[in-house]
């Protein structure tokens, strides 16, 4: 992203805050507070937030951030450019970081591979380490704060949730944790180890356990009381082991948080049957990107719209699709937020960026987090990796609304998250609760 177009986007979000504050949210930060991130960042330089990363998550929305996205390579169909030449991709460089914190956001959700093999004998993978080091040092440099999320691991692929077409071959989608106790009891092994190497580390604020648990998707069950009638202390409910999980990170780490989303990827809906853990420093999250019938439109059929009248929830009836509607949606979490008097995030939201409507319902999404105090981190935030942009680009904001265009343009999608963005106050530099 080009400095002048960084500039102009902030300094036209700082101005619409001026002229229409919202109610309810934090004290908009300064265009110098914005300012490039400090120079000379290290991990020795950067003050110790060991025992005060919760207050991160429990004193309001404090973090406002994005998702990057990585998953394996395999040069035998995705070849060596169009998510790079591996063995990770796509490519994420220091200006990437650089770009994110410079819009405000003060904090990335690194979603990737484990830190262990996918296939047995489960065991450290040396490059996804290797991988892992070198995104947080990235992070740190850009002083953002840090969430790592598994999306693959003992016996998960990546494939296992975002599934496959005719371009991926068999033998790919890998969900055997599900049913493979050797394969969950490395998965809590696997967190053990990551724990112990960045426990110090004083910009990784969370560990999110998984990515989108999803073992409902492989039965085809999306009816969580069907579900759990049938498969309720299992190796398919989630419930049952992830607690597992949290008890191997507690033996080598008492202070990081702890991000655990349920069931049917994490959605709003299977919140309520998530059981919760006794532990004092768990968040837990929701990926919302509800209805998905409108968030995942694929032009030229852009038929419903934010407001909108259409059917939202499969009942063969029409309803009114506005805030309203977010708000009837999200009383679910906030529900659950009150009666376990638990701590929630939004680690996930978003929407495809030409959907009719989307910066007023992505606008109206982030006031209602903020009203409930939750942090949140959208997805996605695109590699600059060149050959990306001709086959990903439905979630680059940055891009506009125009499906044809690939280059960065002023728009309001980005306008809406970037307003939200520089209210952040607090990053590693300055983190001294």
């Amino acid at each position: 992203m080009s400095n002048s177009l960084k500039l102009v986007v902030i300094l036209f979000a700082v101005s619409l805050l001026t002229v229409c504050a919202l109610t309810g949210m934090m004290e908009t930060a300064s265009p110098e507070e914005e300012s490039a991130p400090p120079t000379g960042l290290s991990l020795t330089t950067l003050p110790s937030a060991f025992n005060n990363k919760w207050s991160l998550w429990t004193s309001g929305t404090q973090l406002r951030g994005a998702n990057i996205y990585q998953r394996q390579v395999f040069p035998e169909f995705d070849g060596t450019e169009f998510i790079g030449p591996g063995p990770f991709g796509p490519p994420y460089t220091q200006e990437d970081f650089n770009n994110l914190a410079d819009l405000g956001a003060n904090y990335v959700t690194i979603s990737g591979p484990g830190l262990f093999t996918v296939k047995p004998p489960y065991g450290v993978d040396d490059e996804a380490v290797a991988n892992l080091d070198r995104l947080l040092e990235m992070a740190v440099q850009a002083d953002l704060f840090a969430v790592i999320t598994f999306r693959s691991g003992p016996g998960r692929s990546e494939f296992a949730i975002i599934g496959g077409g005719d371009w991926l071959p068999y033998g790919y989608i890998i969900e055997t944790v599900w049913q493979n106790v050797e394969a969950r009891a490395a998965w809590a092994e696997m967190w053990r180890y990551t724990a112990e190497r960045y426990r110090d580390n004083p910009i990784v604020v969370g560990y999110d356990l998984m990515c989108e648990p999803n073992s409902n998707a492989s039965l085809d069950i999306w009816d969580p009381e069907m579900f759990y009638a049938d498969y309720a202390d299992t190796g398919y409910d989630w419930n049952a082991w992830y607690p597992d999980i949290v008890s191997a990170i507690r033996k080598v780490d008492t202070q990081t948080p702890i991000l655990v989303g349920g069931n049917s990827y994490s959605s709003v809906e299977w919140l309520p049957y998530l059981h919760l853990v006794d532990d004092p420093h768990i968040v837990y999250t929701i990926h919302q990107y509800s209805p998905h019938e409108y968030t995942h439109q694929e032009p030229p059929e852009l038929t419903y719209t934010y407001p909108g009248t259409f059917d939202t929830n499969y009942d063969g009836s029409p309803e009114t699709f506005d805030r309203a509607w977010l708000e009837d949606l999200l009383s679910i979490a906030e529900e659950f937020q009150s009666t376990h008097q638990a701590v929630l995030a939004v680690n996930e939201y978003g929407l495809e960026r030409w959907e009719p409507g989307g910066a007023d319902f992505i606008r109206d999404e982030m006031m209602l987090f903020e009203q409930y105090g939750w942090n949140y981190a959208v997805w996605q935030w695109h590699a600059s990796w060149p050959p990306l942009a001709e086959g990903d680009n439905s979630f680059n904001f940055l891009f506009g609304p125009e499906p044809g265009n690939l280059t960065e343009v002023l728009n309001a999608l980005l306008d809406a998250y970037v307003t939200a963005w520089v209210r952040n106050t607090v990053r590693p530099s300055n983190f001294n609760p």
